[in-house]
């Protein structure tokens, strides 16, 4: 700012700086000439009077002569206000309200074979959802059929870098259709998926302009054919499997419940998923519900070299610091891919953090669904007051990272949010109850999943994608009908 605007003189060189502008009802830092807050919309200067407009008759049969309507007033009109006024950044210019954009809420059904228009079963569905906190959604979902089953990738865009939904939007939309291709062409699904993986790092890779214009995101991949299911992931994006009658991992929520009362080490058969058969090729039979990958991220690096707990390091500031992702600025992209066999029915849960930031574990995501889609959100998973990080947080200086990862610090907020305490000591949670089976309502889950993310903070982008899986030893099995086919903005 300068001294002297309002034409009082040339400003004084000697005169202490003027406070910098602030929002009045968030108090964010605003600039001149902004007429609407950047961060919660408030108007900060009075709406222009509106003239009345008199349009004319019209001419003849063709309308020619009509007075051409008045600016803004195409469109929508406001959700708040009414108001028909939207400005191209989406406010509305009479009461400052930012608008829903055709990305924050997006819902999709994937039609089982044989099915069409919503009058059929339903092989998966998802929904993703910008969240409390951030002004877009980042987060991209996809869903394709191939010959032989299901294939879903879920990106989140890196928040530290430029364009991130660019780059989650087109790995997704990339990985999805390369392993549709791959996987109808005979392809192997963990070459389908590692190559589908890599495909997609090329494609995001590519939309970067200049070393400065690097647009990043997460990855996770997973694929279903005949009675094996197939994962592969870059990043901190996650892929769970969830047991149909409610069984968990004794090895989830270990760390969790450690993270609660700080006392407690893992032992040594409980050391995670990373121990339990992630090897490719194995074939390893799933049973209990438990998590299938395991992150790039600081605190799982942390953790496997032994420097730390796995309950110490997600308490650690730099937890969530991603260590491997797509995009022009990252280091080779080795993708991670792990093939399972189910012993009986379940969930294919695929997620971004806005998920699993709350309800990490498989013991905690499996108790939201024995919960039902009506019951109250679980004791514990309210965020701390405090718990929130600021946008553009930074590594504290002094602490060692991996190699790659300072670059994408902020991504996400650095500080994880502590661990829901769900569910009680055991190993099993109620099975679901009627009306909230992901087998039944796909779609209802992956919304009551959103809603639960919602209700405990909603912090970042939330995506999920519910794949419900019939026992590959019942050929009888079916999935049942569900709700009529949906995509659309919320």
């Amino acid at each position: 700012m300068t001294a002297g605007r309002d034409g009082a003189g040339p400003a004084d060189p000697d005169a202490a700086k003027t406070a910098e502008p602030s929002c009045p009802s968030c108090g964010e830092t605003v600039y001149p000439g902004e007429v609407f807050c950047e961060k919660c919309g408030h108007r900060l200067v009075p709406p222009e009077p509106v003239e009345a407009v008199e349009v004319a008759e019209a001419a003849g049969p063709s309308g020619a002569g009509a007075a051409p309507a008045p600016a803004g007033a195409a469109g929508p009109p406001c959700r708040a206000c009414g108001g028909t006024a939207v400005d191209a950044d989406g406010y509305c210019e009479t009461c400052g309200m930012r608008q829903p954009a055709e990305g924050d809420h997006v819902e999709v059904e994937l039609p089982a074979p044989g099915g069409a228009n919503g009058a059929g079963p339903v092989a998966a569905a998802g929904a993703s959802d910008r969240g409390r906190r951030y002004s877009r959604n980042e987060d991209a979902l996809a869903l394709a059929a191939h010959a032989a089953g299901v294939a879903a990738v879920v990106c989140d865009g890196v928040g530290s870098s430029q364009r991130p939904e660019d780059a989650s939007r087109t790995a997704a939309d990339t990985g999805a259709a390369e392993l549709v291709a791959l996987l109808d062409a005979g392809e192997d699904p963990e070459d389908a998926t590692r190559a589908a993986a890599l495909r997609a790092a090329s494609a995001v890779a590519a939309l970067a302009t200049s070393p400065g214009d690097s647009p990043s995101c997460t990855y996770v991949s997973a694929v279903t054919r005949g009675g094996s299911v197939t994962v592969g992931w870059v990043g901190d994006s996650r892929a769970y499997w969830l047991s149909a009658d409610g069984a968990v991992d004794p090895a989830e929520g270990g760390a969790e419940a450690g993270a609660q009362d700080g006392a407690r080490e893992p032992a040594a058969d409980e050391s995670g998923p990373e121990a339990a058969d992630l090897s490719t090729g194995d074939m390893a039979e799933l049973r209990a519900s438990r998590r299938l990958t395991e992150d790039d991220s600081w605190a799982a690096f942390m953790t496997a070299q032994g420097a730390l707990t796995e309950a110490e390091a997600e308490r650690h500031p730099n937890a969530h610091v991603i260590t491997a992702w797509l995009g022009a600025d990252a280091d080779r992209v080795s993708p991670h891919v792990a093939t399972f066999r189910p012993a009986g029915p379940g969930t294919l849960l695929v997620c971004s953090d806005g998920l699993w930031n709350y309800f990490p574990g498989a013991r905690d995501l499996a108790a939201l669904l024995a919960a039902g889609p009506d019951a109250d959100a679980p004791d514990g998973s309210e965020v701390p007051d405090g718990s929130e990080v600021p946008d553009g947080t930074e590594v504290p200086d002094g602490t060692e990272v991996p190699d790659g990862a300072d670059a994408h610090a902020a991504a996400n907020g650095a500080a994880s949010v502590p661990a829901a305490d769900t569910v009680p000591a055991g190993d099993t949670v109620p099975a679901a109850g009627p009306g909230h089976d992901p087998a039944a309502d796909p779609l209802g889950v992956a919304r009551t999943l959103v809603r639960r993310a919602l209700d405990a903070g909603g912090r970042d982008n939330i995506t999920v994608a519910v794949i419900p899986i019939p026992s590959p030893r019942s050929p009888h099995s079916r999935i049942p009908q569900s709700v009529p086919h949906s995509t659309e903005p919320r």
